[in-house]
């Protein structure tokens, strides 16, 4: 997975926020987006993501959605002052989306085992939407991306193979 393009390594776009509890439906959809943005939660109402032209825009519009609820939100670019602040949410970031890839790859390889061609092509498609999900929110390579990766593979080459068998 390459760097985003314009992503600056050391600079971070930060978004504070505060948003009424009650009622609790904008709270939630705002946490939910963040959440498949992929964020670093720095602290209660603070989040950073890699800086980029698209993660800049992405929390401007959830500014926009706090404020609209009532709340309060900023958008900041910063850098982190020591290599270990740095390292340790590009590590956090890197692990969360290892998970995720980790989860494809056992998905994956779970659906070898289904006796319906049909379902294994639904299972297949469905795996690689979440695949490009997850790839949009990757900002730093994982190793378990390539297993991911392989496993749809051979997924799909299991699918295509069968498929082609004469009944």
């Amino acid at each position: 997975m390459e760097p985003e393009p314009d992503a600056r390594p050391d600079e971070w776009v930060i978004l504070v926020y505060r948003i009424p509890r009650e009622p609790s439906t904008p709270r939630i959809a705002v946490w939910r987006k963040l959440r498949r943005y992929g964020v670093f939660q720095l602290a209660d109402g603070v989040v950073v993501l890699p800086a980029s032209p698209r993660t800049r825009e992405q929390f401007e519009w959830v500014a926009e959605e706090v404020v609209e609820a009532g709340g309060q939100a900023e958008v900041w670019t910063a850098a982190p002052t020591t290599k270990d602040q740095r390292d340790r949410m590009r590590a956090k970031l890197s692990a969360d989306r290892g998970a995720e890839y980790d989860e494809i790859t056992d998905a994956a390889e779970a659906a070898q085992s289904l006796a319906d061609p049909d379902g294994r092509a639904r299972k297949l498609a469905q795996l690689r939407r979440r695949m490009r999900e997850i790839d949009k929110r990757t900002f730093f390579p994982t190793a378990q991306r390539d297993g991911a990766e392989a496993a749809l593979t051979e997924l799909a080459t299991g699918h295509t193979a069968e498929a082609q068998v004469p009944r």
